[in-house]
């Protein structure tokens, strides 16, 4: 088996007893790192460290791997035009931030005789929704009731730019007081004029 110290330098190859004897002289562990390479490669490490160090690198790859998230919003067929632009909002955070987003229609009652509105208001916000990403594939009815679309963010260099990036607010400085409003004079009270009697 190859063997590499814990400094990650290679000792050479040698036999698993010979491995053991020189991890335990220095009080380590001899942890197997590539069981299907031949030889196979074994390391001399803490095997506490080293465990953490695979957890935390795990962690890392799992933060990165912000696209697999999903994101839903409900859209309905007759939906109001101020909450269909909040809903694109939204979606448009969702996409910037490389995060998928599934459009779901639900028809209630009636509404599902006419499924060409809800067709044109999913369509509407896929078209709206194109310059920072795109549907998987068209929308399609899951059952009688549900009209499902997916869309997956652009990649960065072809996404539009986010339209409203979240900022911190930036405290406004109030103006400085005057001289002479600090220390304002009381008004003086309104003359009434007699009234002759």
């Amino acid at each position: 088996m190859r063997v590499l110290d814990e400094t990650k330098q290679q000792l050479g190859v040698m036999s698993l007893n010979e491995a053991l004897r020189i991890a335990m002289s220095k009080g380590l562990d001899l942890v197997e790192i590539a069981p299907n390479a031949t030889p196979a490669v074994c390391r001399i490490v803490d095997y506490g460290k080293f465990m953490y160090e695979e957890a935390k690198k795990n962690k890392d790859s799992q933060a990165r791997q912000s696209s697999s998230k999903m994101k839903e919003l409900q859209l309905s067929p007759m939906i109001d035009p101020h909450d269909f632009s909040i809903k694109l909002g939204r979606a448009i955070d969702f996409l910037c931030e490389d995060m998928k987003v599934r459009i779901k229609l639900r028809f209630r009652g009636r509404q599902k005789a006419h499924t060409e509105f809800g067709f044109a208001v999913v369509n509407r916000f896929v078209k709206e929704a194109a310059p920072w990403g795109q549907a998987d594939s068209p929308p399609k009815m899951l059952g009688d009731r549900d009209l499902n679309v997916v869309l997956s963010p652009l990649p960065r260099n072809k996404r539009a730019k986010h339209p409203h990036p979240t900022e911190t607010p930036v405290p406004q400085e109030s103006p400085e007081p005057s001289e002479a409003s600090e220390s304002p004079e009381p008004p003086e009270p309104p003359v009434e004029p007699d009234s002759g009697s």
